[in-house]
């Protein structure tokens, strides 16, 4: 039986010897790209290389990324759904006027695409007869893109008989990577899990969403196209690949397990709820140990990489996956602090392949057992809200609305109310409630629609970001390490370990140093360099694992000084920037505050 440890090594491994670089998985905290509230897809950090913006480090990659996903969060606890995920990831980034193909290291197309992911899949041992091969089969919603007969007969020249290889509709072969952005037709691997899973039907088959046929292999995106804002379709200047199979679901496969939840990815972790819970046989609630499980491993993700609880964007997903979970551990029975020390579980199952949980353990730890204690308030005034209503509503329902409102004004979950309300004889109007929920959700995506994807109008805000890490390690300490970051066109907000308020002394010499610095009028020099050469000048550098397996590394320098000769700040990071520090202006401080126990945050404005 293959171990969720084994099938990552084995992937980017069998890729590694086709002359794919691997790279190692990029922060779930989108680092330029504001159309993301987070990292949600394999391809989502690697964008630029898509566009034709930034030269990728090789022409063919490969890596496993974390994703997170809450689109269907009300659906996790069933057998497939998950808020974090997997991606294990292959990719080739063609090139304007270049051959595909070339001396095997060179871009690749559809051919080369199907034949990897056959040839994988053999020697992971997966049936062949139980295989099927979605193809784009043409679609009136988007008339322009014709059927993809040309990956049709790539499949039946590789041996795939033909009642195997199916035509699917938009929704199912044509890929997005957002509102806007590279997108193209796509080919699915879908595995027979069997007719126990199936719908009982004798016409059952791999057009079904029952469940029975799981896709586990998006063998390949075909990127021939880009999404504008407006909906419309303009043709790429270069043909990419970009392929993902879910960690979750091959291990499902291949450990033969019902679901997700019965691999070695979640079993210790249910293990460990189901002994808090004191659950028996006679007494098993599946859907909450699930939604526990989930959401504690997606949050102890989210810790790892500097996300913190809060009632806007990014963090305010992180906040609901905490409470959903603190939420389901009350009706398990579940006292005490317990979302924080299941963490600990998952940083010991997953430190293996992601170190930076073992390095920032005790911020996870501390992080999520101040949330469970802010939210110990909420959930007794939640229940308090709920019980004042059905008092006083005898026809035994609870509105929509009143349900959207305990949810949107305290983070007290959609199904804890439904649980609670049942527990009395009152049933929920959960229509309602998600009528509520879609327009929430319709407004967000919107906005986010609206933002432009400019890896441009940033670099001001981030390089004052930069001048403000140099500047708090030298007034308070080099031990003082940035813990998370979000940056918007003229602002930004930078997280940083310290375990005290600062002082306004403190802080009106932070401003002036970055001031400072904006007034030399500093060049900002971007070098390319080695891993160990830049820690070796005293680089800062977030998330050390991401840079240590990549062969080269981009470094920003800020300086000399005038006064000292000495670089103002040295740290690795992907842009973009000012050309000088005189581009900034001004640099003022709007806020320092509290983030959890350890962490503190600086919210800062910059002219220019």
């Amino acid at each position: 039986m293959w171990s969720h440890n084994e099938i990552r090594n084995k992937f980017l491994e069998f890729f590694e010897k086709r002359g794919h670089l691997r790279l190692p998985s990029a922060s779930l905290i989108p680092e330029y790209d504001p159309t993301l509230l987070l990292t949600n897809s394999g391809m989502a950090p690697l964008k630029p290389y898509f566009l034709g913006q930034k030269n990728p480090p090789s022409l063919r990659l490969t890596d496993v990324q974390k994703c997170v996903r809450t689109d269907d969060i009300d659906e996790v606890g069933d057998i497939h759904h998950l808020t974090f995920f997997e991606m294990l990831g292959n990719w080739s980034i063609g090139q304007i006027g270049k051959p595909f193909g070339k001396e095997g290291r060179g871009p690749y197309f559809k051919k080369e695409a199907c034949e990897f992911a056959l040839e994988l899949l053999r020697e992971f041992g997966i049936d062949q007869g139980k295989l099927y091969f979605g193809v784009f089969g043409g679609d009136s919603g988007m008339s322009s893109v014709p059927p993809d007969n040309e990956t049709r007969q790539i499949w039946l020249d590789l041996g795939i008989r033909s009642e195997r290889i199916l035509g699917l509709p938009l929704k199912d072969s044509f890929w997005f990577s957002g509102p806007q952005g590279p997108c193209g037709p796509n080919t699915d691997v879908l595995y027979d899990l069997g007719p126990e899973f199936g719908c009982g039907r004798a016409d059952c088959g791999p057009t079904h969403d029952c469940g029975r046929f799981l896709e586990i292999w998006n063998a390949g995106v075909f990127m021939t196209y880009e999404r504008k804002a407006d909906g419309s379709l303009e043709s790429l200047p270069i043909k990419s690949v970009d392929a993902g199979a879910g960690l979750e679901r091959f291990a499902m496969v291949l450990q033969g397990g019902k679901s997700a939840y019965d691999t070695d990815l979640f079993k210790p972790l249910i293990s460990e709820i189901e002994s808090l819970a004191k659950i028996t046989a006679e007494r098993v609630n599946e859907r909450s140990v699930r939604i526990i499980a989930d959401h504690v491993r997606a949050s102890t993700f989210l810790a790892s990489d500097g996300l913190v609880p809060s009632n806007v964007e990014a963090g305010y997903v992180m906040r609901r996956l905490i409470r959903r979970a603190i939420a389901h551990g009350h009706l398990l029975g579940i006292e005490g602090y317990f979302v924080s020390e299941l963490s600990e579980t998952v940083v010991n199952e997953f430190q293996e392949a992601y170190p930076n949980l073992a390095q920032t353990h005790s911020v996870i730890h501390e992080l999520l057992e101040d949330e469970e204690k802010k939210f110990g308030d909420v959930l007794k005034r939640g229940m308090a809200e709920l019980d004042k209503y059905l008092r006083k509503n005898p026809n035994k329902k609870v509105g929509g609305d009143f349900a959207f409102r305990l949810y949107d004004s305290l983070g007290f979950p959609v199904d804890l109310t439904v649980d609670l309300a049942k527990a009395k004889g009152f049933d929920v109007d959960v229509a309602a409630f998600e009528e509520n929920l879609a327009r929430q959700k319709d407004r967000s995506r919107d906005a986010r629609a609206a933002t432009a994807y400019d890896p441009e109008k940033i670099k001001t805000a981030h390089t004052a970001a930069h001048l403000l890490n140099a500047a708090l390690k030298k007034i308070l300490g080099l031990e003082v390490h940035q813990m998370g970051q979000k940056i918007s066109e003229k602002s930004f907000r930078h997280d940083f370990n310290f375990s005290r308020k600062l002082t306004d002394v403190e802080l009106a010499k932070v401003e002036e140093l970055v001031n400072r610095a904006i007034a030399q009028n500093l060049p900002v020099e971007c070098l390319t360099t080695s891993f160990e050469e830049a820690r070796s000048q005293g680089a800062e550098a977030l998330f050390e694992e991401k840079y240590q397996s990549v062969d080269r590394v981009t470094l920003y320098r800020i300086g000399p000084e005038k006064t000292t000769g000495e670089y103002f700040s040295k740290e690795l990071c992907g842009g973009p920037h000012a050309h000088y520090t005189g581009e900034l202006k001004r640099f003022k401080i709007v806020k320092e505050e509290a983030v959890s126990s350890g962490v503190r945050r600086i919210r800062g404005e910059v002219e220019g």
